[in-house]
């Protein structure tokens, strides 16, 4: 099947082409990501495959339906991005890749706490300049804290397994208890309880309505006065302009984020010549105890092996007639 690919980069083109050896796929690569502007170029196509900043809006999905799109396919686990409601009404399948590597997220999550805590991005910097003080580098140990995990899916598990072995005591948000919870050490609570009990609070929740700015103003105020926040699950689980006002008031002590709520315009491109003109994101980068990472959890070699594996193999089933193992249901949306 012929499949156009958008927003792709040098690592995408190389996985994916390694990868349809065992599928032979037709598989066109093009570098814009896709919005209003750029639909045209998958005029005609069947099946196009699509990352986590592109667009597919109603507007998008009437243009390319109308043109033949049958087949989406998501390299990702997320589908925010996707009018969900417009793509059934309109008879296009849309098919994800839901567990590429729950323990790629995880361990970056951990890298981030780890970095944060002991201060050893700074630390970095400092030895390169030939500055062997340990002023202002001063952590703490996470034996005998709690950490609460806001989601625990498949990443979340893996994080609670290994802040567990660290030795903090787990709690766990999720109105669906996992099946290894026990094994993983987690205490079940509510959000309310575990925004005030832990030390440590990592998101691992899909953005959904309810999700969406989760950690807002109100949820601030109940945080125990210097926590460490992360987020590497979606930019918009936390309101950012809240969060910074949580920075400035040192509620929060720490924040580590590999995502952003706006991050489409940023993340994933070389900015480096460039004036950003976001002063929110701008804003947070000013603060030293703060640490962000461009959306790189998932950049693991067995990701991306995983990740081009599967959708293939999503493409096979659709292209063959066979029930699809990853589509996306409306019911998602509930």
């Amino acid at each position: 099947m012929k499949v156009i690919f958008f927003n792709t980069k040098s690592y995408d083109r190389d996985y994916f082409a390694q990868a349809n050896q065992q599928f032979d796929h037709e598989l066109v690569f093009l570098e814009p990501r896709l919005n209003q502007d750029t639909w045209k170029l998958a005029r005609g196509a069947v099946c196009i495959c699509v990352f986590v900043n592109d667009g597919l809006d109603s507007a998008v999905l009437t243009e390319l339906a109308s043109h033949g799109l049958k087949l989406i396919a998501l390299r990702c686990a997320g589908y925010n991005n996707v009018d969900l409601a417009a793509a059934h009404q309109l008879g296009v399948k849309v098919v994800r890749v839901p567990n590429y590597s729950p323990s790629a997220v995880a361990e970056h999550t951990i890298g981030l706490m780890l970095s944060l805590n002991r201060k050893i991005h700074r630390a970095y910097d400092r030895v390169r300049e030939g500055n062997f003080s340990l002023e202002g580098l001063l952590g703490y140990n996470f034996n005998g804290l709690t950490a609460g995990i806001v989601g625990t899916g498949r990443i979340g598990i893996v994080v609670a397994r290994i802040l567990n072995a660290i030795g903090m005591r787990v709690l766990g948000c999720d109105p669906v208890i996992h099946p290894e919870a026990a094994v993983a050490g987690i205490e079940y609570t509510d959000l309310n309880d575990l925004l005030t009990r832990a030390d440590v609070i990592s998101l691992h929740c899909p953005l959904t309505t309810e999700t969406r700015h989760i950690i807002d103003q109100a949820a601030i105020e109940r945080l125990r006065a210097g926590v460490m926040l992360i987020n590497t699950g979606r930019g918009a689980l936390i309101d950012t302009k809240a969060v910074i006002a949580g920075l400035k008031a040192k509620k929060i002590g720490l924040l580590g984020l590999d995502v952003y709520e706006q991050e489409d315009d940023l993340f994933f491109e070389d900015l480096s010549s460039e004036i950003i003109q976001d002063d929110v994101f701008q804003r947070l980068l000013t603060f030293p105890n703060v640490l962000v990472t461009s959306h790189q959890g998932f950049f693991t070699a067995n990701a991306l092996k995983n990740i081009a594996d599967t959708t293939l193999n999503n493409i096979r089933e659709y292209e063959q007639g066979k029930p699809l193992s990853n589509q996306i249901l409306l019911q998602a949306l509930s």
